[in-house]
């Protein structure tokens, strides 16, 4: 088995639906790389860069929190955001990442520090991807 079927779904549309060689993500317990035949395994997916191996290359996009079950021939990923490079805002991904730097440098009790430190790990994936 060289390949396996991929197929990356969020709120709003069918992402990714495909043929892949890997695909790498980041979990709560760390990055994964996936082939073919892998152990079937459920992972929470944490927010990062996406990367799709196919036997024309590689393809990135922005991967934020979601579910991600896998199995030998065929992984299914359940986001709630996937973007492509061309889909983010560099500007507004910036600023985004520089509001979440400061609400966590000058949290206060009513600050929700796991939020914050989200929203900064989206932010850069979002820049991470782009460049």
């Amino acid at each position: 088995m060289e390949e396996f079927k991929l197929r990356i779904v969020t709120p709003d549309r069918v992402f990714y639906e495909g043929d892949a060689e890997m695909v790498e993500f980041n979990t709560t317990e760390g990055e994964i790389g996936v082939l073919p035949g892998h152990i079937p395994m459920t992972v929470i997916i944490k927010p990062g860069i996406l990367r799709i191996t196919e036997k024309d290359g590689e393809k990135t996009a922005a991967l934020h929190s979601g579910f991600a079950e896998i199995l030998p021939d065929k992984i299914t990923i359940l986001a709630e955001i996937a973007e492509w490079p061309d889909e983010i805002d560099i500007e507004r991904a910036n600023a985004a990442k520089i509001r979440a730097e400061e609400r966590i440098r000058s949290h206060t009790q009513e600050t929700d520090l796991a939020r914050a430190e989200t929203a900064l790990q989206r932010a850069i994936a979002r820049i991470s991807v782009i460049k």
